[in-house]
C-alpha cells in the first residue's frame, strides 16, 4: 500500500505525537477531525498503521548500557529460530537479519557493563550461535522515531 499526501501527513503527525488529537491533526493538514478519524481508521484497517505506542528512555528504566551484538549462526539456521531464541531476552530491543558475514544483528540495553556481558554470554550460548561480535554504544548521535525518514 502506498500512502497519498494527506495520509502521509497524518502518519507524520501521529509519529511525532501519537496522543495528538484528530482536531489538532486536522488543523495542521486542513481536514476536519471526523475526516482525519476516518482516514486513521482506514489506515489501521489496511495495516499501514500497526499500532500506537510510547517511547521510554531506557535509562529511565535503569538500562544505562547499550550495545550491538553480531550473531554468526550455524548452517541452515532459519531466521524464525533466531527470532524465537532472542524473544525471551527482555534486554533485546531489536534484532534483524543482515547482509555481510553476520547472520543477524541485535540491539541490547542493559543495566551496566556486567549485565551486558551476561546477556552476551547467554546469547552466545544459544544452540544456533557459533560466535558473536559486539560493540558498545558510547553516545547515540541520531535516533529517528518519527516517519519523517526511515525507519518509521
Amino acid at each position: 500500500m502506498r500512502l497519498n499526501d494527506l495520509d502521509e501527513r497524518i502518519v507524520h503527525a501521529l509519529a511525532e505525537d501519537a496522543r495528538r488529537s484528530y482536531a489538532d491533526i486536522g488543523a495542521l493538514i486542513g481536514l476536519s477531525a471526523p475526516a482525519v478519524k476516518r482516514r486513521v481508521d482506514r489506515l489501521r484497517a489496511e495495516g499501514a498503521i500497526t499500532g500506537f505506542t510510547v517511547r521510554v528512555d531506557p535509562a529511565a528504566l535503569g538500562w544505562e548500557t547499550e550495545g550491538f551484538i553480531e550473531i554468526y549462526c550455524s548452517r541452515n539456521t532459519a531466521p524464525e529460530a533466531i527470532k524465537r531464541g532472542l524473544s525471551s531476552y527482555p534486554e533485546v530491543a531489536s534484532a534483524s537479519t543482515v547482509t555481510g558475514d553476520a547472520d543477524a544483528i541485535v540491539q541490547v540495553f542493559a543495566a551496566d557493563m556486567r549485565h551486558f556481558e551476561q546477556v552476551l554470554e547467554r546469547i552466545a550460548g544459544e544452540p544456533y550461535v557459533e560466535r558473536t561480535k559486539s560493540v558498545l554504544v558510547l553516545s547515540p548521535l541520531l535516533r529517528r522515531f518519527s516517519s519523517s525518514g526511515p525507519p518509521a
